[in-house]
């Protein structure tokens, strides 16, 4: 199968043209007029899973291996050190990012995953209404992301509306109008931010939040006359008890 056959058929169900501005969702690494003997669905791609995949094989992740402007390629230094791997191998790689947050991966997480019913929905944020005993909102989120400790600015006992963005969403919450807001990698700023404004916001991880990618779109691809299978990528933070 040819990489634009498959690029097109990704473009079909998470338009490339709904990512940000900033963002570099699209063909990464590769030739459209390759054929391509596998796929392989990652959140990230790393050394080990280029390595242990076969030529040909097209990688669609979420996250872009290429933001910004490059002006060299070093191959001593990320990312190039991997582009260079890749191209050794007549690899290719595909990344839908903010397109996808918007077509599929909020929605997913916030219903599929944590089990919210959706009220209201914009570009990257998702809208709960309920209500949520503090510690029983907090041992849900620990249970259904896996997460071992939480982060949480301005504690309120009882919570009767809830919004999430996955991944890096805290610029975002200005546009949240909700009691509660989850998202990751919430700075030190973002924080001071929300607490003197009165918005509990719960830090869920962005690798946590968005490790559901592979799953999804492994689905999506199902229906291609290809084998397409889940590399799982690692978390590149790990939590010390020592």
């Amino acid at each position: 199968m040819k990489l634009k056959e498959i690029y097109n058929f990704l473009d079909k169900i998470s338009p490339f043209e709904l990512q940000e501005k900033w963002d570099n969702s699209g063909l990464i690494v590769g030739d459209m007029s390759r054929d391509v003997s596998q796929i392989v669905v990652a959140l990230d791609i790393d050394d080990e899973m280029i390595e242990s995949t076969k030529e040909d094989t097209l990688f669609v992740v979420h996250h872009p291996l290429i933001f910004g402007k490059m002006t060299q390629l070093d191959f001593s230094k990320y990312p190039s050190n991997l582009i260079e791997k890749m191209i050794l191998k007549r690899q290719s790689l595909i990344a839908l990012h903010t397109n996808f947050d918007q077509t599929h991966l909020n929605k997913y997480v916030f219903e599929k995953v944590l089990g919210f019913k959706l009220e209201t929905e914009n570009a990257f944020v998702c809208t709960a209404k309920g209500k949520w005993h503090y510690k029983e909102l907090l041992a849900l989120l620990k249970e259904k992301l896996n997460l071992p400790t939480l982060k949480v600015i301005g504690k309120k006992e009882i919570i009767t509306s809830i919004a999430l963005t996955t991944g890096a969403g805290a610029s975002l919450m200005d546009e949240v109008e909700a009691d509660c807001f989850l998202t990751g990698d919430i700075k030190y700023h973002d924080a001071m931010k929300a607490m003197s404004e009165d918005l509990m916001m719960v830090d869920i991880g962005h690798y946590e939040s968005e490790k559901f990618f592979a799953e999804i779109i492994l689905d999506e691809l199902k229906v291609l006359p290809l084998l397409a299978i889940i590399s799982n990528s690692k978390n590149p933070f790990h939590i010390e008890t020592i």
